[in-house]
């Protein structure tokens, strides 16, 4: 879609493109390639250029530190290191900052988000990471203030408001550093009618320069720039009151040589365009990739990896930054691999397509990527029409998911953690009347899968792909729904953790494994590679995040799961304690009599409220604890205290103060059930892992 709006090809003015491309006025600070600055390390690529640590002497890798967290309620998140610190926020944006080479706590900084963030913390759950630039660490909260703080001592600096208090927009996102400002996107569009934005701040005062908005508003209220009065032609019916989505919810980019910063969009609000856009239209700027001139904030080039979208395709994935080889002339590109599972090249200056191919099997909602228009060649019955549901791959999960790709200059290869997942897709019982429901996690317009469809099972592997051949160079298949982000280095190294506890390391040419480490927990975090007085370090955090089923046996569980950074080099000698017992007992009273009209009634409710976090049926992946083995459904006025009356806000549990008393005993009496389900041993019925 690049250099196009909408289906009836209205073009960009060539203008913008060409004011947008010009050279910042003076070159970026050369980067040191000891350092970890920010999400993506060096040049947006996930990629370390230290080589002290290579295939050739891995077998000598060990643990040279670690910590264990103590702060909630996950460590799904990436660390940096800068300077000889090694600075991470764990949980709800907890900011620690460690020595970086025996990881001795520095300081802490609590922002106190959970007690903050209102009815917000429903649908977030921690930070994925934070920035470094100028002496200061950067962090964005759940209840959407961004934060700078002094990397030498954790005092804040600055703090701004960046998101609506009053909608269901939150902040989970790393911010991002483009020259002299830092950026915040937000998340939220899955759970309440949000319009997106990026916001870029200046560094130093935290004062705001521009804003650019992802979606169109209410043409009756005019339109902040000529973008989004061109993106406004291709929605149709009242978008505008289900918000339209398109959030900055993760990945961006900067590019100092072009002065662009590239941001990564989101879903609509909902999910299904029939609702959101009926009448139909491309829904700009949904899942695209907006080149924005990094001093103005106004918008050059758009590529739209999903015209109309309806799937939850976003294009929020890595937007990896390389100069390859095109024609026989070196290119500057962009490296996207989304969740609708093809691999794309794009001309970074220009946002033209240069190519793309399906990187995992199942990609069955387009047959392929028509390079002279860039747009896909969609299969009709995808779109589930009529109401008739119908299997897509990939599923929302997508074939890419949050979880950090790498790519690897001197290899060539652009390494992925790809998801074979597959969904059914049917529309719910009334279009017309649907409405956004407050309170409830999931509002994303699509209906209940018929009971009789089962979607085949998936998998998961790590993947090679060649970006300039667009074919696989090697794979490697792996245990679960899904594993962790990537880390590459000059050395040849292809670092990831997986939901078996793994640490694995692999040669970047080849995928043949040549080390690991038992972390006692699984991985979801990317590692980071840094370097202290000349000795390198290669650093992880572990936590495993999962939702429902993970595939690996038995599952991690939220109370029991150890939390740690481990940071290892040469020759390191540091052993971790045993673990013990990791798994703990389904509770019961058989006191306890459940009505199964409370249960029944509860069901529904669950899966509205709790099962985002919870797991579906009660089986928790590790995201929080599994409410069969806890003692606190047992008692009703305990239950109440928590789930009513906020008792437990600043661990993370949010409070439904909405729920009537008979609703709460209906989630009681639910629970309960389920955890008499497990106790006969039998498997809680249509079981589905959900993001």
């Amino acid at each position: 879609m690049s250099g196009r709006a909408g289906r009836g090809g209205i073009l960009i003015a060539a203008a913008l493109a060409a004011a947008g491309c010009s050279a910042p006025d003076k070159a970026p600070p050369p980067t040191n390639p000891a350092d970890w600055p920010g999400y993506s390390g060096h040049g947006e690529q996930h990629y370390s250029p230290l080589d002290q640590i290579n295939a050739g002497n891995v077998s000598r890798l060990g643990l040279a530190w670690s910590y264990d967290i103590e702060t909630g309620p996950n460590a799904y998140t990436a660390p940096i290191a800068v300077g000889g610190v090694f600075y991470f926020a764990a949980g709800y944006s907890v900011v620690h900052a460690l020595d970086a080479t025996t990881g001795r706590l520095l300081w802490r900084y609590d922002p106190k988000a959970p007690r903050a963030a209102g009815d917000k913390l429903r649908a977030s759950w921690g930070s994925r990471g934070i920035a470094y630039a100028n002496g200061k660490i950067f962090t964005g909260t759940t209840d959407g203030r961004l934060i700078a703080l002094s990397a030498s001592t954790g005092k804040v600096l600055w703090s701004v408001q960046t998101i609506d208090a009053a909608d269901g927009s939150y902040i989970t996102g790393p911010p991002w550093i483009a020259g002299d400002k830092v950026l915040i996107g937000f998340g939220g569009a899955d759970f309440a009618p949000v319009r997106g934005y990026v916001t870029a701040y200046d560094i130093d005062t935290g004062q705001q320069e521009w804003r650019f908005w992802t979606v169109p508003g209410n043409p009756a209220a005019g339109f902040e720039n000529k973008a989004m009065e061109m993106a406004a032609k291709t929605w149709t019916g009242e978008w505008w009151k289900y918000g339209g989505g398109g959030t900055v919810w993760n990945a961006m980019a900067y590019d100092p040589k072009l002065n662009l910063v590239y941001v990564g969009t989101g879903n609509g609000a909902p999910w299904n365009q029939k609702i959101r856009s009926p009448g139909g239209g491309d829904n700009l700027f949904l899942c695209s990739i907006i080149a924005i001139n990094a001093d103005t904030g106004e918008y050059v080039w758009h590529y739209q990896v999903n015209p109309a979208e309806t799937w939850d395709y976003n294009a929020a994935m890595e937007i990896l930054l390389a100069d390859m080889k095109v024609g026989g002339e070196v290119r500057p590109v962009i490296l996207h691999a989304p969740k609708n599972g093809f691999f794309y090249v794009i001309d970074r200056a220009t946002g033209k397509l240069i190519s793309a191919e399906k990187f995992v099997k199942n990609v069955t909602w387009a047959e392929r990527i028509d390079l002279a228009s860039g747009r896909p060649v969609e299969v009709a019955e995808a779109r589930f029409p009529d109401g008739k549901p119908v299997i897509v791959w990939p599923s929302p999960v997508g074939a890419h998911a949050a979880e950090a790709m790498a790519h690897n200059p001197r290899t060539g290869l652009t390494y992925i953690p790809a998801v074979e997942q597959g969904r059914v897709y049917v529309d719910p019982p009334s279009l017309k009347d649907w409405r956004f429901q407050e309170g409830q996690f999931i509002n994303n317009g699509i209906g209940v899968p018929p009971a009789e469809m089962v979607v085949p099972p998936g998998g998961n592997f790590l993947l090679a792909w060649n970006p300039a051949t667009q074919k696989a160079a090697w794979s490697v298949p792996l245990v679960g729904a899904k594993n962790g982000g990537l880390l590459t280095t000059g050395g040849n190294l292809v670092v990831q953790g997986n939901v078996t506890g793994e640490v694995a390391i692999y040669a970047g040419d080849t995928g043949r494994k040549i080390w690991s480490f038992d972390a006692q927990t699984g991985i979801l975090a990317q590692p980071i590679s840094y370097a202290v007085n000349g000795r390198q370090y290669i650093s992880v955090m572990v936590s495993w995040r999962g939702i429902g089923p993970s595939g690996h046996t038995p599952e991690w569980e939220y109370r029991t799961q150890k939390k740690r950074v481990l940071t290892f080099a040469l020759d390191g000698r540091q052993t971790l304690p045993p673990t013990g017992n990791m798994v703990t007992p389904i509770v019961d009273d058989p006191s306890f009599r459940i009505d199964p009209a409370r249960a029944e009634a509860g069901k529904p409710l669950f899966a509205r409220h709790c099962a985002l976090c919870h797991g579906p049926q009660g089986l928790s992946g590790g995201a929080a604890p599994d409410l069969r083995k806890a003692g606190t459904p047992l008692d009703a006025q305990t239950f109440a205290s928590i789930v009513g009356g906020g008792m437990l806000v600043d661990n993370g549990m949010p409070r439904f103060a909405e729920l009537s008393a008979g609703q709460l005993a209906a989630l009681q009496h639910y629970i309960r059930g389920q955890a008499r389900v497990a106790l006969a041993g039998k498997q809680p019925e249509n079981v589905r892992a959900i993001r």
